[in-house]
């Protein structure tokens, strides 16, 4: 997918209604106030011998990099919020909102932008080690904790 077609899965996300009870379906989910979305995804990592990582990173970070600078151009400069903490309050037994506790489990960092009374989120994700990256955006209107 290309950078135009990232903003316009964005665009559809920041205007839709958001669901009563939580809903999870091919590569999105979404919740009473948020929607996350998978926009772009690298090949799987399980028989890797380093250079297809490598590859994937760079291709995964390009398109990250190409996403929020649109973003930016459009909604101003973004704030880039550290998810580190909220992992560990989470084990610590916090209870975390949604979507915020998603991303946490998957990333380190968010770029956020305001959209009007909606937040604008994106971000790399890995579930695990062996699994592909994923560039993913969101809208909420949840508050970062």
């Amino acid at each position: 997918m290309t950078t135009a077609e990232h903003l316009d899965t964005i665009e559809r996300l920041r205007v839709r209604e958001f669901p009563a009870e939580p809903v999870r379906s091919g590569g999105q989910s979404s919740g009473p106030g948020y929607h996350l979305a998978q926009v772009a995804r690298t090949a799987d990592f399980w028989e890797d011998d380093g250079s297809a990582r490598i590859e994937a990173t760079d291709q995964i970070n390009a398109e990250y990099g190409a996403l929020t600078q649109a973003l930016t151009d459009r909604w101003g400069e973004a704030q880039v919020f550290s998810l580190l903490s909220l992992l560990d309050r989470g084990l610590d037994g916090e209870e975390i909102p949604e979507p915020w506790d998603e991303m946490s489990n998957t990333t380190g960092h968010v770029h956020l932008w305001r959209a009007e009374e909606r937040w604008l989120v994106a971000y790399v994700a890995q579930w695990d080690s062996e699994d592909p990256y994923l560039l993913m955006a969101g809208v909420t209107v949840i508050d970062p904790p």
